[in-house]
């Protein structure tokens, strides 16, 4: 029979609560229950958490980079590896490695290094989210407007027939886009949502949660509210799309963090839109302080990871550790369809991430395996 592990002596951070005096018991790589500690089984391993904290694995659906590697960027199978091992050490057990606006070579080559990688992986790589390049030129940021195009539709069927299911998501300007696009992507399941657009409030309306479920990076690379030109801000006030937002305090104001939190509740989940230093390619971060800007001084990515969100969610936000929790794990595993990601629950998957109340993570559990020695 397959050994049981008993984590005890711990704090279970769960689906809104903490929960203390219960122990949580892992059966290959499934939770099989959380009980008392009297009762658990009397074959199972104990590892005494000595009251740390213990919550579900977090769920990144940006992040270009990690570890020294920039998939985003400079996509090959070694960068890939890298990003697992990276995020897997802190407490990240699902990703979506993704692209920013390049070259169709550069979206190329990340097709092929996800397909290839496939077979060896670990598992927290969960696949692509191409951020661009179908985004507005007026709401660019830090993406190079050469490589801006609109969607055609033989273009992006051949990108998905090639990718042969690893491209998840897909960050564009709907109101650029072609309907016949939005509506043969929305067949493909793969996650569309609102970034870098320059949309209108009317024309936000009209997509979000109807064509669109979701909504990137709040606030940044959109209009700002305008008391006679509201903008897309309203309307994903008022829509309520599953929304990410980058929590670092420079991507975002923390005072405009809490106002999304008020307006969209359990609809505002983490990202960490993290990158990592380069050299070459056509995404030359420089860590600047505590984020990435590009050459010329544009804001690029954040340096954080998810368990710093968290922890500026619950310091600077005033947001409770348990919904801070479910912004980084079960929000987004509820819109990446990820049906047994992002509680400790019986039947969720052993996938744990145990931390301490200075949010300084222990380690992690994956597949119901201690990651330290992979």
């Amino acid at each position: 029979m397959p050994m049981l592990t008993a984590l005890y002596n711990t704090q279970i951070v769960s689906n809104g609560n903490i929960t203390a005096g219960k122990a949580v018991i892992i059966k290959e790589d499934k939770i099989l229950s959380v009980v008392n500690p009297a009762d658990i089984p009397a074959d199972a391993n104990r590892v005494d958490l000595k009251g740390a904290y213990l919550a579900p694995g977090l769920v990144d659906l940006q992040i270009y980079g990690a570890g020294g590697a920039l998939f985003g960027s400079l996509p090959t199978v070694a960068a890939l590896k890298q990003m697992e091992l990276t995020l897997l050490s802190q407490g990240c057990t699902g990703f979506f490695a993704t692209v920013a606006t390049n070259s169709d070579d550069v979206v190329l080559a990340a097709i092929e290094a996800a397909k290839a990688y496939r077979a060896n992986a670990i598992g927290n790589f969960l696949g692509l989210h191409l951020e661009g390049p179908y985004i507005s030129a007026v709401r660019k940021g830090a993406h190079p407007e050469k490589f801006i195009k609109k969607a055609t539709l033989t273009e992006i069927k051949y990108w998905v027939e090639l990718a042969e299911g690893e491209v998840k998501m897909i960050t564009l300007a709907p109101e650029l886009q072609d309907d016949v696009v939005i509506e043969y992507l929305n067949a493909q399941n793969i996650i569309l949502s609102s970034g870098h657009s320059n949309a209108s409030y009317t024309q936000a309306k009209a997509y979000l949660n109807h064509t669109i479920p979701a909504v990137t990076h709040l606030y940044n690379a959109m209009p700002p509210m305008h008391h006679r030109a509201p903008g897309i801000i309203p309307a994903i006030f008022e829509a309520k799309p599953y929304t990410s937002i980058v929590a670092d305090g420079i991507h975002v104001d923390f005072a405009m963090i809490a106002l999304a939190k008020r307006e969209l509740g359990n609809r505002l989940f983490l990202i960490t839109d993290a990158v990592t230093a380069a050299t070459d390619g056509n995404y030359p971060h420089q860590l600047q302080g505590n984020k990435y800007v590009m050459p010329d001084g544009t804001l690029s990515g954040s340096a954080l990871t998810m368990l710093s969100a968290i922890k500026n969610c619950v310091d600077n936000v005033d947001i409770s550790l348990p919904e801070a929790v479910n912004m980084a794990s079960l929000y987004p595993a509820q819109l990446a369809s990820l049906k047994t990601k992002g509680k400790v629950e019986a039947g969720y998957d052993a996938d744990l991430i145990i931390f301490d109340a200075e949010f300084n993570p222990g380690f992690t559990i994956y597949k119901g395996k201690n990651t330290t020695n992979i």
